[in-house]
């Protein structure tokens, strides 16, 4: 075989990239260039993984936070053998390609978690990270070590300017995350030139403080001395290891290397030309040499390292069956056996009890219940345990070794949901965590990614609306239940009950393919009675509480959730002395009763009949349930402003949720 030097395996990522960005017209090529010769270092002599089997549970964990350079880690899962074709570089951001402008998990075999909005994909491998080393303590045996793998982050200056990488990072240093090993991207360079005016922090002391391994002036273009940075990481078993690689963004080409030309624009036809002369690449454009090809195929050498583990795990799982079914079970997301059943009969306890307490705490008694049969269960809450009850009678927090199953992320509401979602991503734990409702605002775009990347992540909300009382507008959630749920493919659960929020966490338990934001009150909410038809129903996202009375020619349906369905059912005695029937719609999953089949809709909401809704918070979401405009055929009980510092029940009368106003804008309603 020709001997191929590491320039040359460096020299095909670069090339693969630009020419992928110059047929698209579109891309960010300066990343890709600058970094290919650590690339070649990582993937080529420590990268652990099996291109024909992209999920082997062992594999080492590989995060490209600096996502925007996507076309690198398309170009070593082509070369490599993933099924990455050269026909999907060619389609490089094009509709449905496989190589879409930033990496997505599920689109792009190979990509371990969806990069981009920057310092996410490091907070994501903080929660891989975590997940190995617990998994690890769980699960290993003396001679029987069936999780050890290594999690790499790629990072640039963008992802260490955000906010969210001093969150995760302190994290990581504080849970002695020794497997974590990330390599940064110092080129100096950002969209708007160099970013010595706006990003003078001395990394590696910062690095230092958070008590990680930091290995500084490594030249990020010698592949060896890259190499021997990542072997002196491997030795650091309990702190998080950062190797400041020094690097030209764009390296190679001649007129635009070490600007901000390179960063997020093709090189243009006369660049790419010089480059190719510069670098002696004599290639057409996507052409690779076939002793390129085979000496960055890491086929081979995955299969043998995935059957190794497979023989070692038919040992273990000869010692040890239970928990070989056990760590399978988990890794493949499943649930217990006869978990539904059993989730069936706590809600039906529930609808025994009938108690009358906040949502929050009925929300710590399904945790309480459900933990039992979910030893996968990673709890954890930003500062507020107490308050927004996540933690159960065996919670444990997690230690410097790994062990437990609760997570005090301290105040750092993004990076609990990003690390949350690496926890999910890495697979063996379902985790959940909490915050109060108005500091969603702090987290969104971690749960945007989480509902993006269709991961089963659950966020526990309390204080949900004005009724937090005293503390006033800027702890009284207005906005932030419709705004969750206009995040697509996010489940938004705002229960009135015990039983509703037992059936809320049952769905999200069993939902796989996506996140679920469960909102809870702090007030104690009134138990509802309900028919089994109803009881079944709740699970469909919005079902009929009470129905209408009697056969009245005056007839309205009134649609509510959480602390509103009480008023809604008080108000339905009241409008029935004023001879209005009123049927009660509680609406605790609007995402849900959507997913219904129009039949069942129609059935829930007739057509004919007037309706209300009512809610504590802004009114604009609901009227695509009672109508809006020319077409408006109801009205909506609503705030459209921030609160007031006052007691939670003055607050409400204040704010006009009282029978006495629901009963007139009836009345209101039915004269139109």
């Amino acid at each position: 075989m020709t001997n191929v030097s590491s320039s040359d395996l460096a020299n095909a990522l670069r090339f693969l990239t630009i020419d992928a960005v110059e047929k698209a017209k579109s891309g960010h090529p300066g990343m890709p260039m600058g970094m290919a010769e650590i690339a070649v270092a990582l993937w080529r002599r420590h990268l652990k993984h099996n291109p024909d089997n992209p999920q082997w549970h062992d594999r080492d964990r590989f995060v490209l936070s600096n996502g925007h350079g996507s076309m690198l880690l398309y170009s070593l899962l082509h070369l490599t053998g993933y099924d990455v074709s050269l026909d999907d570089l060619k389609n490089f951001r094009q509709l449905h390609a496989k190589t879409p402008g930033h990496p997505e998990v599920g689109i792009t075999p190979g990509a371990e978690t969806t990069t981009g909005p920057l310092g996410q994909g490091l907070a994501n491998a903080v929660g891989m990270a975590l997940a190995e080393k617990m998994l690890a303590r769980q699960f290993n045996r003396p001679e029987h070590e069936i999780v050890n793998h290594h999690t790499y982050v790629f990072l640039g200056d963008g992802c260490l300017m955000e906010g969210i990488s001093h969150e995760a990072c302190s994290l990581a240093g504080t849970w002695k995350l020794g497997k974590l090993i990330a390599l940064y991207d110092d080129n100096g360079i950002s969209i708007d030139g160099d970013v010595a005016g706006w990003f003078t922090d001395d990394t590696p002391k910062r690095f230092e403080a958070y008590r990680w391994h930091v290995i500084r002036d490594i030249d990020g273009h010698d592949v060896d001395a890259v190499d021997q940075a990542i072997r002196q990481a491997q030795q650091e078993k309990d702190r998080p290891s950062l190797i400041c690689c020094k690097t030209v963004i764009g390296k190679g080409a001649p007129h635009k290397e070490g600007t901000a030309d390179t960063h997020g624009a093709p090189l243009g036809k006369e660049e790419i030309e010089a480059t190719r002369k510069a670098l002696n690449w004599q290639h057409a454009p996507f052409d690779i040499p076939s002793a390129i090809q085979s000496t960055w195929d890491a086929r081979v050498s995955g299969n043998k390292w995935e059957a190794e583990w497979n023989r070692r795990f038919e040992t273990y799982r000869a010692a040890f069956p239970d928990l070989a079914h056990e760590f399978e079970r988990r890794m493949k997301h499943e649930l217990p056996e006869n978990f539904e059943i059993d989730a069936e009969d706590f809600i039906a306890a529930q609808n025994n009890k009938g108690e009358t307490i906040s949502t929050r705490k009925a929300s710590q008694q399904a945790i309480e219940a459900y933990a039992y049969r979910l030893p996968e269960f990673l709890g954890g809450s930003a500062d507020l345990t107490g308050s927004v009850f996540t933690d159960w009678s065996k919670s444990q927090s997690i230690n410097e070794q790994g062990e437990g199953n609760f997570i005090h992320y301290g105040v750092r509401e993004f990076a609990m949901f990003a690390i949350a979602n690496g926890v999910a991503l890495h697979g063996g734990y379902l985790p959940f965590a909490g915050t109060f409702l108005t500091f969603s605002d702090y987290a969104r775009n971690a749960l945007r990614m989480a509902a993006l990347m269709k991961q089963r992540v659950i966020a526990v909300f309390t204080h949900d609306s004005i009724g937090l009382g005293e503390d006033g507008p800027t702890h009284q959630s207005i906005e932030h239940v419709s705004s969750l749920r206009m995040i697509p493919n996010m489940q938004v659960w705002r229960p009135c009950d015990t039983v509703e929020t037992a059936a809320a966490w049952r769905m999200a338990i069993e939902r796989r393919n996506g996140p679920s934001s469960l909102v809870f009150t702090r007030q104690n909410l009134s138990f509802m009675k309900r028919n089994t038809q109803a009881m079944h129903n709740i699970l469909r996202g919005g079902y009929v509480l009470a129905d209408f009375s009697d056969a009245s020619e005056k007839r309205v349906t009134i649609i509510a959730t959480g602390s509103e369905v009480a008023l809604a059912m008080a108000a339905r005695d009241a409008l029935a002395e004023e001879k209005i029937a009123a049927r009660v719609v509680s609406m605790p999953c609007c995402e849900i009763f959507d997913q219904q089949d129009e039949a069942y809709k129609q059935g829930v909401l007739p057509r004919d009949v007037p309706r209300l809704a009512i809610e504590a918070g802004v009114t604009h979401y609901w009227h695509r349930y009672v109508g809006a405009g020319d077409n408006a055929s109801g009205a909506v009980i609503g705030i459209d402003t921030f609160g007031e510092s006052a007691p939670a029940n003055e607050l409400f009368r204040y704010f006009g949720f009282t029978v006495e106003k629901v009963v007139e804008k009836v009345k209101m309603l039915l004269l139109k």
